[in-house]
């Protein structure tokens, strides 16, 4: 079957690239090799953050664009996608004046608040220092938006095939790709892999890949002790404090938000065990579980931090922390989004179809630089 292109991977970032290439009138092919809202990898769930605390100017723009492409998809939907209910950032000070002097170069709103004040104002949360506050920040509804990238896309023509794994993809020429599944082999002018934790597994001996970590991830919602803190729940990120004996059991920084009907969702970042995305057991690293209830007992005490329920999902890494969005003759790659891609997610396949017609990503999530 001949098509202009092939996306490999039906999670978020191969949905908005769909819908991207869509946009500009190519035919477009989406395989998913599982189906469609299964829960085996990176965007299932209810909610993300949509966080602007960054210091990197190209993750500052591109967070800027999401958010006019998040709004636009919402009208074109008819699904609200955001909830800015604001982001609250706390410690490791130092870095946060670096975040905020970044927001006043780029004309963000953001503001730093005495610890006494943000508990006042936020009082199911604990602060030690100094927090940085984004109201323009909030939360994706992760699975609205998957279904709304999906109806758009399918609105401009582009076909989703879920249950339909990729067996090979053979370079056959600079333009020209043959995508192989059980059933049709797609001919194509390029193909854009966005597969997550499968990623390695499906372009190993084909290109030059850094090397990718996948990890299972196990974050867990914990149950409001009055339900009326949801209406004034901010996402949170919160780093440990270097040299503090208090913050030693921690594994990481922190990442949260409210998800309305399920509690506050908690998690360390980027720490699981590294694992085979197919061979995957699902359950909660013990005394990683037993570190995040500690966690919510001293930093939530809106929270019960007995009453949790650990969630499941992979990431998958690179070792600089960057996407990778770059292109190797006729194959398109985005990978290397786990931790924080989600909130970019319109914006990186706006940058995914683009590379398919020959614009360049930004350098900083060119493959040889990670």
């Amino acid at each position: 079957m001949q098509v202009d292109v092939v996306v490999v991977g039906g999670g978020a970032m191969g949905s908005a690239a769909a819908l991207s290439v869509a946009r500009n009138g190519q035919s477009v092919v989406l395989l998913e090799q599982f189906e469609a809202g299964h829960h085996l990898g990176a965007s299932h769930g209810a909610t993300r953050n949509f966080n602007l605390a960054y210091s990197e100017p190209t993750y500052l723009e591109m967070v800027q664009e999401a958010r006019t492409l998040w709004d636009e998809l919402a009208a074109e939907s008819g699904l609200q996608l955001l909830d800015l209910v604001g982001l609250v950032n706390h410690g490791r000070v130092d870095l946060l004046r670096g975040v905020h002097s970044a927001h006043r170069s780029l004309g963000i709103s953001s503001e730093f608040l005495p610890a006494e004040e943000a508990e006042a104002r936020w009082k199911g949360m604990r602060f030690r220092s100094e927090v940085l506050y984004v109201p323009s920040s909030g939360r994706v509804r992760a699975d609205q938006a998957l279904a709304a990238l999906r109806l758009v896309a399918e609105r401009l023509g582009a076909r989703f095939c879920y249950s339909t794994p990729v067996r090979d993809i053979v370079v056959a020429g600079a333009d020209s790709v043959v995508v192989v599944t059980d059933r049709t082999e797609y001919r194509a002018r390029r193909v854009i892999v966005t597969a997550g934790a499968w990623s390695w597994k499906l372009l190993a001996g084909i290109l030059p890949l850094p090397p990718l970590t996948v990890t299972q991830e196990q974050p867990a919602h914990f149950r409001l002790l009055e339900p009326d803190m949801a209406r004034n729940w901010p996402s949170f990120n919160h780093a440990p404090e270097p040299g503090v004996p208090e913050d030693s059991y921690w594994y990481s920084p922190v990442y949260g938000m409210l998800t309305p009907g399920e509690g506050v969702k908690a998690g360390w970042h980027g720490v699981g065990p590294v694992v085979d995305p197919d061979r995957r057991n699902f359950l909660p690293e013990p005394a990683q579980l037993e570190a995040l209830r500690r966690y919510a007992r001293e930093w939530l005490p809106g929270v019960d931090p007995d009453a949790c329920v650990p969630i499941s999902c992979t990431y998958t890494s690179t070792a600089t922390g960057n996407f990778i969005l770059d292109r190797f003759g006729p194959v398109v790659v985005g990978a290397g989004f786990s931790g924080h891609g989600f909130k970019f997610t319109p914006a990186v396949g706006r940058v995914l179809a683009d590379l398919a017609d020959g614009t360049p990503a930004p350098a900083l999530f060119a493959a040889a630089a990670n």
